[in-house]
């Protein structure tokens, strides 16, 4: 058998790059972060969003703490959202926030179905990863 190697999509590309950038560009300032930390937990939230809406599992995915910030800035570019959500899912996708539900076990199964879906997953940024042995990124750093 020989292995074919499959290249994995990111969360960001079902948004028009300008949009995935002036999102980014949001998230950091809104959020006090570095761009380059902004950026990825936008591509994971965007990578969320698809795989809820296009699985119609709102009622059993949720965002990591960490990941969460990225689906309010999307959100908060109303317009756009509402637009993608209409040309992805033909409906609008809500974000219903219950912090309660963000068990290790729900991300650990999130992580999988983004995973299962294609998309590359951020694990560090769900709190999935495994422990790491310095001096590599360990991804608690900014820029990892």
């Amino acid at each position: 058998m020989t292995a074919v190697a499959v290249e994995l999509r990111r969360g960001r590309d079902p948004v028009a790059p300008g949009l995935f950038d002036r999102l980014v560009d949001f998230c950091a300032q809104e959020y006090g972060l570095e761009r380059c930390v902004a950026e990825r937990i936008q591509d994971q939230a965007i990578a969320l969003c698809w795989v809820t809406g296009t699985t119609r599992s709102g009622n059993t995915m949720a965002p990591s703490a960490t990941v969460d910030p990225g689906w309010h800035t999307f959100m908060l570019h109303s317009t756009e959202y509402t637009h993608w959500c209409q040309e992805q899912f033909g409906y609008y996708l809500h974000h219903t926030p219950n912090s309660k539900t963000r068990t290790p076990g729900l991300m650990v199964d999130v992580a999988a179905r983004i995973r299962a879906a294609g998309l590359v997953v951020d694990e560090s940024l769900w709190g999935t990863a495994a422990d790491c042995n310095p001096p590599t990124c360990c991804c608690d750093g900014p820029c990892c």
